[in-house]
């Protein structure tokens, strides 16, 4: 791999660095060259956020049948059935991979702990504690490090696919790799390559009130539907239940694993309201329990209480949350822990087939970014890191076959013009859009959704893109690009939103 005239040419384009991203560029690197391009740190993305584990028939007690029922059952029986099968069958081979690479994943009396969350029929969680998407981020990103034929390109803003014209597929279009931004040394870089992935992760700041990373602006989704990617589902949001719900401190994610180790939602004064709305109360599927919320919400705050379980048994099971949460000024042996729900995951995106491959040729998505059915209209709990890891797998062999076909390939590339200096005056201008579009997509296309208020955000967003190709015409900056995506995701997310006229799910209209 090379470069020449800021242009870096590979096998393979790694667009994200979660666990997705990772694991495939491992794989892929025995057929060729990879490049990672990531836009802050490696170890930065949706999966170093993920507490809860990764959910695999792992006991004698359990069975693919019972996991695959769970998950569809959670997704309202919307999910593609195969893709289920497919993803629960080559769990517990995914998780003897993770534990071959160094994952080390909690024991006891030297078997897996496998701990239980909403939805679930069975205890079959494998987890670290609760920083398991970190433990695993880490021990990939050390095998990651250590290989010659990966390169890894840290604070690098993908913004256009190439899709030139094809001369051997009569002129259908083509992805031969994407335009980048080095954002700390403001040049756009070209990179060609064979097979372009999307492993962009979510779309969580769309929303006001969030669990995801400030980087999770919907990037990939953006960059395949501008490319003409098909797209689908993206009315299904996900919102958890429970985020901490503190003035002035941020929306840090309280792993669903509290209720599923006993935790209870109440109010002030200790009275629990879930056994009123499901009869799995607080372990009920996503959706039912962020509804709940949002009606006992009205009433006043809500809480989240596992001191019942004592302090020992807490800071053992949950160190990172207690230390987290300390520094909030809320000590989670003692106190009640104020919650509501935010915005967490993406159950549609950009439609592959089981292999990973779009309806545009050269271009490949899997994991959050991508929608390959297996969520249907809510995701399971702890079924995001395990469809991460299986269809990162499963695209390595498509994305082979891709690359030797392409070998001697001619496309005929456009030359594009790019300015990449922004007025400062815009940068101001840039944050208060950003933060008006997550405003109005919380009010108006959150967990309760009215048709009319839909129609009306549509039309906002709408002038929203105008302002924004204006000030694109100044040139380009990170903020102005993650601007984009956003307002891109939103209006998407509206759409599909208006277009389906049944509550279901994640999707809930009045």
């Amino acid at each position: 791999m090379g470069k020449k005239n800021d242009t870096i040419k590979a096998d393979f384009l790694v667009i994200g660095s979660g666990i997705a991203g990772l694991n495939f560029a491992l794989e892929a690197s025995k057929y060729g060259t990879v490049a990672i391009v990531t836009k802050k740190e490696l170890m930065e993305s949706n999966s170093n956020y993920a507490q809860g584990g990764i959910a695999a028939v792992l006991d004698t007690m359990d069975s693919f049948e019972k996991h695959i029922e769970d998950t569809m059952k959670a997704g309202c029986y919307l999910n593609d059935k195969k893709a289920v099968e497919i993803m629960v069958r080559e769990a517990p081979k995914q998780i003897q991979k993770l534990i071959d690479i160094g994952v080390g994943f909690s024991k006891e009396n030297n078997k897996l702990s496998l701990t239980k969350e909403g939805g679930h029929s069975m205890r079959r969680i494998a987890h670290v504690h609760d920083t398991t998407g970190k433990e695993i981020e880490r021990a990939l990103i050390h095998q990651v490090r250590h290989n010659e034929n990966i390169s890894i390109f840290e604070s690098y803003v993908a913004f256009r696919l190439l899709t030139p014209e094809h001369k051997s597929t009569k002129a259908q279009k083509h992805c031969v790799g994407a335009l980048v931004l080095n954002t700390e040394k403001n040049e756009v870089t070209t990179f060609i390559v064979k097979a372009t992935i999307l492993a962009t992760g979510g779309t969580g700041q769309v929303y006001k009130r969030n669990s995801n990373p400030k980087i999770a602006t919907g990037d990939g989704v953006a960059l395949a539907h501008e490319a003409g990617a098909e797209i689908c589902d993206m009315e299904f949001i996900q919102f958890h239940p429970t985020a901490l719900a503190k003035k002035g401190k941020p929306a840090l994610l309280i792993s669903e694993t509290v209720r599923g180790e006993g935790g209870i939602l109440v109010h002030k004064d200790g009275k629990r309201f879930m056994p009123n709305y499901h009869k799995l109360a607080e372990l009920a599927p996503r959706d039912i329990v962020s509804r709940a919320m949002f009606e006992e919400l009205k009433k006043g705050p809500v809480y989240l209480d596992i001191r019942h379980k004592g302090s020992t048994y807490i800071k053992q099971r949950f160190p990172y949350l207690y230390n987290e949460l300390w520094w909030y000024g809320v000590k989670m042996d003692k106190d009640l822990i104020p919650v509501a729900p935010a915005a967490h995951f993406t159950c549609g995106g950009v439609h592959t087939n089981l292999n990973g491959e779009t309806n545009i040729p050269g271009l490949f998505a899997f994991g959050e970014v991508a929608h390959t059915g297996v969520h249907g209209a809510n995701r399971l709990a702890s079924n995001s890191l395990l469809e991460c890891m299986v269809f990162s797998s499963r695209a390595v062999n498509s994305t082979k076959k891709y690359i030797r076909k392409m070998q001697n390939a001619k496309c005929k590339m456009q030359k594009i013009p790019i300015t990449y200096n922004l007025k400062p005056k815009t940068l101001n201008e840039i944050r208060k859009m950003t933060s008006s579009i997550q405003k109005l997509m919380w009010s108006n296309v959150g967990i309760v959704r009215e048709e009319k208020k839909m129609k009306k955000t549509l039309k906002i967003l709408d002038r929203y893109e105008t302002n924004i190709k204006q000030v694109l015409k100044t040139g380009i900056n990170r903020d102005i690009l993650e601007l984009k995506n956003i307002c891109n995701v939103a209006k998407l997310i509206t759409q599909a939103a208006l277009e389906r006229k049944e509550s279901v799910g994640a999707h809930f209209i009045v």
